[in-house]
């Protein structure tokens, strides 16, 4: 990308990836997600190889195969955010120097799962893996913050640390899933002394989240109710707490159409949302997800004539 550095704020989706029947990349229907997303007012990015992309189950090629399709299909006119989602640290060197080849302007580090095991106790563990994308690339980076409690969080002063040893970090996207955590990021990092901004993803509680001052959210919801998203956070930045109140009615329904247990679904239900709205032609999914049941379908579509996104079906 040319121009200015990407300055990570405002709404970034995150976008879906589709599968043919036969569990191959169904291209034609990437682009046509890429193409609504895009056209969306107010959108300041879109993120590609995130976990609403089903990351974890793309290789290598694929990988590059859909930044460089999102690249084509977009041109200049919006940023693309990629992830850089692996547990092996050279991987990830690996994945960040090619997404800054094929066209990324910025990307979304992924913590190392092995850090799972007790990589709280070992800062130097997570600063080794953010430091082998950092040395692979200019791009500005955001750290993908988990909650503590999986053991993949990483720890408040671990993580400032990071961002001042690192200044190519320019945000973190927070799913740390702690209110009071939430906000010391958001001030700790915003007063450093070179600010780090914080995107939220917690998606569930998105308007508390916003009102604490974050600058902007990440969200695989994002490739559903992205307008919505919009709507809310320009009312939260507008002090317009009437108007915020109202449309965080409207997207509660789909809080609760997406993310309900198991959280492992979230993102097939969000395939399945854009199947209803006739947004996508087929909802697949790469194993070990499987399909959703039809009474599951059933709950989606309801969700969503209540948030006044599909009309209200007659008796």
């Amino acid at each position: 990308m040319t121009g200015q550095p990407f300055d990570p704020v405002g709404v970034i989706p995150a976008c879906l990836m589709p599968f043919e029947a036969d569990l191959e990349i169904d291209e034609a229907s990437y682009r046509s997600h890429l193409r609504d997303l895009a056209a969306m007012d107010g959108i300041r990015a879109i993120t590609v190889n995130g976990h609403a992309a089903e990351v974890h189950a793309l290789n290598f090629e694929e990988q590059r195969r859909g930044i460089e399709i999102a690249r084509d299909e977009l041109g200049d006119r919006i940023p693309l955010v990629a992830g850089i989602h692996t547990g092996n640290t050279r991987d990830a060197a690996r994945l960040a120097a090619m997404a800054d080849r094929s066209g990324a302007a910025a990307l979304l580090v992924f913590p190392s799962d092995p850090l799972v095991l007790g990589g709280q106790q070992r800062p130097d563990c997570a600063a080794a893996h953010v430091r082998a994308v950092a040395e692979a690339t200019n791009l500005p980076l955001i750290l993908f913050q988990y909650p503590m409690a999986g053991g993949l969080g990483y720890p408040l002063e671990t993580l400032l640390g990071l961002c001042s040893d690192f200044p190519t970090i320019r945000a973190i996207k927070d799913w740390c899933n702690d209110p009071h955590l939430h906000e010391r990021h958001i001030r700790e990092l915003h007063a450093l002394d070179r600010p780090v901004r914080v995107l939220s993803t917690h998606s569930m509680w998105l308007l508390s989240s916003l009102v604490l001052g974050c600058d902007g959210l990440l969200s695989g919801a994002g490739s559903v109710i992205a307008p919505l998203q919009v709507a809310l956070f320009r009312a939260v930045q507008d002090n317009d707490l009437e108007t915020a109140r109202t449309i965080n009615d409207r997207i509660f329904p789909t809080v609760r159409a997406f993310y309900t247990d198991p959280l492992l679904d979230m993102h097939n239900r969000m395939k399945e949302a854009l199947v209803l709205l006739g947004k996508l032609k087929q909802a697949h999914v790469r194993p070990p997800l499987q399909k959703l049941s039809a009474m599951e379908i059933e709950q989606i579509r309801s969700r969503l004539e209540e948030a006044a996104l599909l009309p209200h079906r007659k008796p």
